[in-house]
């Protein structure tokens, strides 16, 4: 069956941009035209995109779906429904799961439950060394062909530098990227907040920026020694965006990553206790805030995402020290990285870079709104006002510091194949 997504505005950055319909037939794009230029079958099935923005499906590199182990946090299927309820097409699943993604077996397992859900794409992240015990190596070439895209020993740094190395020889080897987790646990003895001034008056341990950057430092001379492809994730620090920043001009195979919650949030978010606001790395201060919005301008970061972590009331409802690290992200990164565009931090051109085409080419993969590829495409309302209320998010978990939030901007429909599969009760 056709289906013509018409009268959008197409922002596909270095392909199309501007007033054009978008043709589909068995789950590819057939036809890319001027809006109103041709006409279609009167059996067409038509999606009014007036007023939309029409983007390639954003991609998000760092989720966790929980499954298999901790289903009762999330599943394979809602943290599926969630990405594509965000306008995400695919996302890339973390290997701290139980057991940990450590195998072929797990990894296909992953595939599977994904495509019997029917939502966003997930393509799962195998683990470095086997049970993220920072030891023995993985079988990176079988993992690949299970179906992994990447290694991560995400949740936990690999500590010895040696294995670390030899890791990216061995991934190099298969044309697999590198996630990195930086954090020197020694820098970190039991902090659970950011080092400072507001860890001080509410009596908590903090972190400093070094446990991170330290290990940014580290991990990029490795690359520069090896040639593999690193991307570290979850960067929260000035130290560490000075550090990639001088990296990528050396030439450095490196991309790096943020999450909305560190150009949104500082660690004032956490006064009161709020373990809704407790991740890892922690919120930092308004010059790491500010540092981290100057560098997805420039580049120096490449991609936003999620870093989406579920959790149920059982590892929140504690002691701030005892709660878990993290937060919902899926449904909840679009709203605030558009107010990076309202602020003047990013064009839309930019911001559909960092969260769906530098994505795809970190991935290897060809997401154009072009003719032949995979009609995975997000409509998005950047003008909808809308309030977040945490227990009606798609996911299973409710974690977020944002509940209650006035929000702007929304997808209101995601295909993926050509496939509607989330669409907004008011799109």
């Amino acid at each position: 069956m056709l289906t013509v997504i018409k009268n959008g505005t197409v922002v596909d950055p270095g392909n199309v941009l501007g007033d054009y319909d978008i043709w589909i037939e068995a789950g590819r794009i057939l036809r890319v035209t001027p809006r109103g230029e041709a006409s279609f079958p009167g059996d067409a099935e038509v999606i009014d995109a007036e007023g939309l923005l029409v983007v390639p499906g954003l991609i998000d590199l760092h989720v966790h779906l929980r499954e298999p182990g901790e289903e009762y946090k999330e599943t394979i299927e809602t943290g599926a429904h969630a990405a594509a309820a965000g306008g995400f097409t695919a996302v890339c699943a973390m290997p701290n799961t139980k057991p940990v993604n450590d195998s072929p077996e797990i990894t296909s397992f992953i595939v599977k439950q994904a495509k019997e859900a029917g939502y966003a794409r997930v393509y799962p992240v195998a683990a470095i060394t086997g049970g993220l015990s920072g030891g023995s190596l993985c079988e990176y070439g079988e993992l690949k062909k299970a179906g992994a895209v990447a290694i991560s020993d995400d949740g936990r740094p690999v500590e010895d530098g040696q294995i670390m190395r030899r890791a990216m020889e061995y991934a190099k080897g298969f044309g697999m990227l590198v996630i990195s987790h930086c954090e020197e646990l020694s820098l970190v003895a039991g902090g659970c907040m950011n080092e400072g001034l507001t860890a001080t008056h509410m009596g908590l341990a903090g972190i400093p920026n070094i446990s991170e950057s330290l290990m940014v430092i580290r991990d990029i001379s490795l690359a520069e020694l090896t040639g593999a492809h690193l991307h570290v994730a979850h960067v929260s620090t000035h130290e560490s965006i000075e550090a990639l920043r001088e990296a990528k001009k050396r030439g450095v195979s490196v991309t790096a990553e943020t999450g909305p919650h560190y150009f949104t949030l500082t660690d004032d978010a956490v006064k009161g206790y709020d373990t809704n606001a407790k991740m890892n790395p922690p919120l930092r201060t308004e010059r790491d805030r500010q540092a981290v919005r100057e560098a997805l301008a420039d580049g120096t970061l490449d991609i936003i995402a999620t870093d989406h972590a579920p959790h149920s009331i059982l590892e929140k409802e504690v002691e701030f020290n005892r709660a878990m690290n993290g937060i919902l992200g899926l449904e909840t990164s679009l709203p605030l990285s558009l107010a990076l565009v309202r602020d003047g931090v990013l064009t839309m051109e930019q911001l559909v870079t960092r969260m769906s085409k530098k994505p795809a080419s970190i991935l290897g993969l060809n997401n154009d709104l072009a003719v032949g590829n995979a009609a995975d495409i997000t409509l998005i309302d950047a003008d909808a006002e809308w309030t977040l209320v945490a227990s009606k998010l798609h996911s299973k978990s409710a974690n977020t510091p944002f509940d209650g939030w006035t929000m702007k901007g929304r997808a209101v429909r995601t295909l993926v194949d050509g496939k509607t599969v989330f669409e907004a009760a008011n799109g």
